[in-house]
């Protein structure tokens, strides 16, 4: 039985994760958050004190990381760590971690392994392109700097730790190294759907994509 794979990617705060991780409950497939694995491989080099430059390091102790999702949550080396990989320090970390392409690679391989097995859903900036360019479907979610950035603001609980104009900076510099990285570098897939999220709410979001998922024949 070859599963399915349904491809969803996009940019820092387009809301690809939210709507992911309802679609793939309303379709009964599995959730994969690439983000969430190169978020658990990051703190496990921020644990570890490893500079983000000593990439022979980074590469070693990646390979030996156990990285699973049970229920939903992230395990690292068999410890929950669903709430530690959101903090300030590996947001600000992971992206230099994620341009290593040894590391791109590794959480491909991890997400590959875990589609062989049953049908997912999968958000990231490269899985159309890179990960699974056989997906059944392909998604590229967007939204204006703006609406992203008072996404994430209004996502913070202390809102006097950051500025919208610093989250927004944040962004703009996350979306340069993503789109610049020489390894599997964020773009849209030639056969992906563009979905503009600006000012729409997740459920037009979810309809409109599984509307595409029935004109090519539904699951």
């Amino acid at each position: 039985m070859k599963f399915k794979a349904i491809a969803i990617d996009g940019p820092a705060g387009a809301g690809k994760s939210t709507v992911a991780k309802i679609l793939s409950k309303k379709i009964g497939f599995t959730y994969i958050d690439s983000g969430a694995l190169f978020r658990a491989i990051t703190l496990k080099i921020l644990k570890l004190g490893i500079d983000v430059n000593d990439v022979d390091n980074i590469i070693k102790h990646a390979k030996n990381a156990k990285v699973d999702f049970i229920e939903n949550s992230i395990y690292l080396d068999g410890i929950d760590v669903s709430k530690e990989i959101r903090d300030d320090i590996v947001n600000k970390t992971v992206s230099y971690i994620a341009m290593i392409p040894e590391i791109r690679e590794i959480i491909a391989n991890i997400q590959r392994e875990i589609a062989k097995t049953k049908n997912v859903v999968v958000d990231g900036r490269d899985i159309g392109t890179t990960v699974f360019p056989d997906a059944f479907a392909k998604f590229f979610l967007t939204a204006s700097v703006d609406e992203r950035a008072r996404r994430r603001y209004n996502q913070y609980l202390d809102k006097t730790k950051y500025s919208l104009e610093d989250i927004k900076n944040q962004i703009i510099h996350r979306d340069y190294i993503d789109s610049n990285r020489e390894s599997s570098p964020l773009k849209q897939a030639d056969d992906a759907i563009l979905i503009d999220t600006t000012n729409r709410s997740i459920d037009e979001v979810i309809e409109e994509i599984l509307y595409h998922i029935f004109i090519k024949g539904g699951i």
